[in-house]
């Protein structure tokens, strides 16, 4: 993969993040794990280039990225759309599902990324708050999808690095 600087990301952010699947990857000791992602969004925060990613609590990877400082987002096309699913579906707690997947995981600047992506970016924690009912200006938002209220964690992150194939 070469390193780009993020403003000259050609993807679309709509197919990227609500089309195409993210990997949100962490490491916690020597430990790694993943998770899919469909919601987030990418754009500038505090002068960064900056993605927003949400994660729920009872994610196993949410264990890693509240650990460490690092983190990375990984963009895979509809091509591992199979695996991507084998992801969301079983936990890192149950079963090494990195090593299953056939994915080849690599690091950069000690920050593990899937090198399988079509994009990987290399980012730095910079914000997490728990998102809260009573701060949702539109009611249904709550109704439909926190039922259970299991509420995500907002995390904005700086994109220190953007690397393409």
């Amino acid at each position: 993969m070469k390193s780009i600087n993020p403003e000259e990301l050609a993807r679309n952010p709509f197919q990227m993040i609500g089309k195409d699947w993210l990997l949100l990857t962490a490491k916690k000791g020597d430990k790694v794990n993943t998770m899919t992602a469909s919601w987030g969004g990418v754009g500038i925060m505090w002068g960064k280039p900056a993605a927003f990613i949400f994660i729920r609590p009872t994610r196993y990877t949410k264990e890693f990225v509240d650990a460490g400082t690092k983190l990375s987002i990984s963009v895979l096309d509809d091509a591992h759309r199979k695996t991507l699913s084998y992801f969301g579906t079983v936990s890192g707690r149950d079963e090494d599902k990195i090593a299953k997947s056939g994915l080849k995981l690599e690091e950069e600047d000690g920050v593990p990324y899937f090198a399988d992506a079509d994009i990987a970016f290399i980012c730095e924690k910079l914000y997490s708050q728990p998102m809260d009912a009573k701060y949702m200006t539109a009611g249904w938002i709550d109704e439909k999808w926190y039922p259970s209220k299991d509420y995500h964690t907002m995390y904005v992150v700086e994109i220190e690095k953007a690397m393409v194939k």
